[in-house]
């Protein structure tokens, strides 16, 4: 079992910047790709950025490349989202996910993911 649990988020002015962080525990949770996804309301759950578990390969969706960046300290069983140019549409509930997969195309969407936390809200006030 592995639990995640989000932090981090908040009120932002567009153009400013968050940074989440997720902090992971349970058995072998270092071997697992870790990324995040979030939910507007009235939207469906979207990917947003991915690492794997030794954090040499990332993904990221189109709509953040460029603004966010992910990367993991596995000392410390943490996942971060460094969340730059934020804008508008940014504003959803930000879910940090876990699994064995570290498949691009296994992180395009949220279902079936292994482990979810239960999320953090961002709003960006433009």
């Amino acid at each position: 079992q592995v639990q995640l649990v989000e932090s981090g988020g908040g009120l932002v002015q567009a153009g400013g910047s968050l940074r989440l962080s997720c902090a992971a525990s349970g058995r072998l949770v270092s071997s697992y790709a870790m990324g995040w996804f979030r939910q507007a309301p009235g939207k469906e759950r979207e990917f947003v950025a991915a690492i794997s578990w030794s954090g040499s390969s990332t993904y990221y969706a189109d709509s953040v490349k460029g603004r966010f960046t992910i990367s993991r300290d596995n000392a410390k069983n943490t996942v971060y989202l460094q969340m730059n140019s934020l804008k508008f549409e940014d504003t959803a509930v930000y879910y940090c996910a876990a699994d064995s997969s570290e498949s691009k195309s296994r992180w395009s969407s949220s279902w079936g993911m292994g482990y979810w936390g239960k999320g953090t809200l961002i709003i960006v006030s433009s």
